[in-house]
């Protein structure tokens, strides 16, 4: 530790540290544009000169390095001249209209304007102008003559998103930020420029001109999407949700959230948005009041039963419906003596999980791994935050595997690659099962070859210390997943590595905890959808979009008679009979239980949409209405703390559980005929496939032209 002084106190501070970090340590606030706690040092705004004893000129507080005894001095006439004068500098050329900027209230140039700004400029030249540029349908640099040069975005790009997709042309007065041959900016993670840019040049699209700042009142949230747990924030105005940014959690989502947690919320106030219950008659659709629409639910769920029996009803529930829903739509098919519930709407294979199936470490422990090994996944488009972590540990020295069907470019240096169709990848985990045993001197668990790649994989696993086998959503939906894991466990076992899931969706650990799967007798996912029940709730799931048959699935439910959708979208018209109105994320309070099995509760930041009912409240009506026991719930932490009380001690269970992600199923090396079924980054749920920004994206246009071409081609 060094020791310096700074503005008259003492600050200890790490070795080679900037004066800037001294600065964040002691609390001491240094105006800065270019400089960010996440991205690397580019010193180029020179916003944050310092009076350092000694120098012979002004230091930049964000690339001087602390030196023992060094007296450094933020507030001295030298240090604010200077900054005067950069002020002065960068205004030179800034537009002069803060009056219509979308950045007014919330722009750091602004705000640092006011302290360091002159009441006039010395300059009388014209101001330069920069052509307008279209990247796409999430950023707008329509006014990049607000551009201040800080490469933040830049930065951000080659180091966090790992694609260099803007960068600076030219030199003096001549540089802009563009994006070189006219190209698009396609990161899943792009949305984070916006956040970081200190000035109006970079502004969100779908939110343009929409609100002021200080017009949003701020409330926290989590998103609904994928396994990470986002923690957002959540601006609303009139009652509507206008913004969605990310809220600081180091041990989640650092700073930043993925697009489809930025600009998914266009879908909350859609055309698409059910508001009243209805009610299918001679074929029309009409609206019901929730009296009437709940008896006619209540009263032919118990005609089922009675006419064939309670194991003709089952239920299909999403894994991205709060801990609460699950728990209730689970209480409300036993209650009527069924036990067909099942989350698993992708999944090949449905066998019985001993453990909950998790991420097997933290989620803070994949920025700082020294081997991994990922196998059935497309990491940067299923899980763009964990990637963002992954690429930090790769960026430092992680030696990092795949196993894949394809190439996927995850914008980070694989250095050892194993593609092999998904009907392989049991052989191939076998193969490095292999050659771990081969290399220890021990039994191999199964027979196999210890190939080239194997070895690669093997010896990189053997080595170093903090490891991490990690399995996608296509591992998890495989048709062998069963011996997958059991391989991956085995080669976790003898090379120390963790092994876990990523985890598909927000709440897929949460599914598991509210025992959202068949119990003794009960039909799996894949059972039901294949026809057969009489009666079938669909809670926050589409099937034609989120389970593995696909449109096809449409045939499988003309032999019920009654299915009811819960869903906040005018979803399932065509399969169902009843559909009923539920609040999303925003219109409820509720639980999720990230991949790392954290349990997160949020509160809703808006008030349900016309008839819109928070999903527990309908299950808990139902359930009274049904006449089953033991649902007297008032809220939703009611149905958690019901949760709770149900495991010995909720954290204490939750992590016992989560040391599991262990199958004793015997390993099966026949080749598995079935391509497992994964969801492209903009289809996963039913808010991301609303959300019309994200529909225009490349990623989102590639994933429909594939799907064109693969029924073209069937």
């Amino acid at each position: 530790m060094i020791e310096i002084e700074l503005d008259g106190n003492k600050v200890e501070i790490t070795e080679g540290s900037m004066i800037m970090h001294a600065a964040e340590k002691a609390g001491t606030y240094i105006p800065h544009f270019c400089y960010h706690k996440k991205l690397s040092i580019a010193a180029n705004c020179r916003m944050c000169l310092v009076d350092v004893e000694k120098a012979p000129k002004p230091m930049p507080a964000c690339a001087t390095p602390v030196t023992q005894g060094m007296i450094v001095r933020t507030k001295s006439e030298k240090a604010i001249k200077a900054q005067k004068s950069v002020m002065e500098f960068l205004l030179i050329n800034h537009p002069l209209d803060c009056p219509i900027c979308d950045q007014g209230g919330e722009c750091q140039l602004q705000d640092l304007a006011v302290g360091y700004g002159g009441s006039e400029s010395r300059y009388e030249e014209e101001k330069r102008v920069v052509p307008v540029k279209d990247v796409g349908p999430l950023i707008s640099m329509q006014e990049m003559s607000r551009c201040i040069h800080c490469t933040r975005c830049v930065r951000f790009g080659q180091e966090v998103a790992g694609v260099m997709e803007l960068g600076m042309s030219h030199r003096g007065e001549h540089a802009e930020i563009e994006t070189f041959l006219g190209q698009s900016v396609d990161s899943e993670l792009s949305g984070n420029m916006i956040d970081i840019c200190p000035v109006g040049a970079l502004t969100s699209k779908p939110f343009r001109y929409s609100a002021r700042t200080w017009e949003l009142s701020r409330r926290k949230s989590v998103s609904p999407h994928d396994s990470t747990g986002a923690n957002l924030v959540v601006q609303v105005k009139n009652n509507k949700v206008m913004r969605v940014v990310p809220f600081e959690n180091e041990e989640i989502n650092e700073c930043w959230i993925a697009d489809r947690d930025r600009f998914s919320y266009e879908a909350l106030n859609s055309d698409d948005r059910l508001t009243s219950p209805m009610i299918k008659q001679g074929g029309q659709w009409k609206t019901v009041d929730w009296q009437t629409a709940l008896e006619y639910v209540a009263n032919g769920l118990k005609q089922i039963k009675a006419d064939h029996g309670a194991s003709s009803i089952g239920a299909l529930v999403s894994p991205h419906s709060t801990l609460e829903e699950l728990c209730l739509a689970g209480q409300l098919v036993r209650g009527l003596g069924s036990e067909n519930i099942d989350y698993r709407l992708r999944n090949a294979e449905f066998a019985g999980a001993e453990g909950i199936r998790y991420l097997g470490t933290s989620i803070a422990s994949l920025s700082h791994l020294q081997r991994a090994l990922v196998v059935g996944s497309n990491l940067r488009k299923d899980h763009p935050l964990f990637a963002a972590r992954i690429r930090q540990s790769a960026r430092k020295g992680c030696v990092l595997s795949a196993i894949n069907s394809e190439a996927f470019d995850w914008a980070m240096p694989i250095v050892n690659s194993v593609v092999v169709p998904a009907s392989a990848w049991v052989q191939s985990l076998a193969d490095i099962a292999v050659a771990v045993a081969a290399e220890k001197g021990i039994e191999a668990p199964s027979t196999g070859q210890a190939t080239p790649d194997a070895m690669a994989i093997a010896r990189s696993l053997i080595g170093g210390e903090r490891k991490a086998i990690l399995l996608g959503n296509a591992a998890a939906h495989h048709g062998k997943a069963s011996s997958l894991l059991a391989l991956a466990n085995w080669i976790g076992g003898q090379t120390g590595a963790s092994v876990g899931y990523l985890t598909e969706a927000a709440n897929t650990v949460g599914a598991q905890l509210a025992n959202a799967m068949p119990g003794a007798g009960g039909k799996s996912a894949g059972q039901m959808l294949s026809g057969g029940l009489k009666a079938v709730l669909l809670l926050n799931s589409e099937p034609v979009f989120d389970a593995a048959g696909g449109p096809e699935l449409v045939h499988a439910f003309n032999q019920s008679q009654l299915v009811i959708s819960l869903n906040p979208f005018k979803a399932n018209l065509e399969l169902c009979d009843v559909v009923l109105p539920i609040s999303p994320y925003t219109e409820t309070s509720g639980t999720f239980v990230n991949a790392e099995g954290r349990i997160q509760s949020f509160h809703a930041v808006v008030k349900p949409l016309g008839e819109t009912r928070p999903g527990w409240k309908v299950l808990r009506v139902l359930a009274n209405l049904l006449g089953l026991p033991g649902v007297a719930f008032e809220s939703s932490k009611d149905v958690l703390d019901h949760i709770a009380s149900t495991m010995a001690e909720s954290d204490t269970r939750v992590k016992a559980s989560l040391l599991g992600n262990q199958t004793k199923a015997a390993i099966d090396l026949s080749p598995e005929p079935c391509e497992p079924v994964v969801a492209s980054i903009y289809q996963l749920d039913g808010l991301v496939r609303r959300a019309t920004s994200l529909q225009l994206t490349t990623d989102a246009r590639v994933a429909v032209d594939q799907q064109t071409h693969e029924e073209v081609a069937s």
